[in-house]
C-alpha cells in the first residue's frame, strides 16, 4: 500500500497534495488545537483501513507536536470519543 504523505494541514495518499486517493485534513482551532474537519478514501481503497492510518497519523503528529484535536468530521468523532487511548489529545468542550 502507498506511502501516507504531509501535505498543507493534510495527510494523504496518492500522487500530490492536490492529486489524491484519500486524504484527512483540519485547520487551526487556536493555540495548540486542530479541528479535524474531513477524512476522504476513494472507493477503490475502502475496506483496507486507509482512513485509519490516516488518523493514525494525525494522533501521531499531534501528540509529538503537544496539540489538542476538536474532531468534527463523522468518522473522526466516532473513532475518537469511543476510543480511551485518545482521551490525552481530544479537546474536552
Amino acid at each position: 500500500m502507498s506511502e501516507i504523505k504531509k501535505g498543507i494541514n493534510k495527510f494523504y495518499l496518492g500522487d500530490s497534495d492536490t492529486s489524491n486517493m484519500a486524504k484527512i485534513t483540519w485547520v487551526s482551532g487556536g493555540e495548540n488545537i486542530i479541528v479535524v474537519n474531513h477524512t476522504f478514501v476513494d472507493p477503490s481503497l475502502r475496506g483496507q483501513n486507509v482512513a485509519g492510518r490516516l488518523l493514525a497519523k494525525v494522533i501521531e503528529m499531534a501528540r509529538e507536536e503537544n496539540l489538542k484535536i476538536v474532531p468534527t468530521c463523522s468518522y473522526v468523532v466516532a473513532k475518537m470519543t469511543r476510543n480511551d487511548e485518545y482521551h490525552d489529545i481530544l479537546l474536552k468542550k
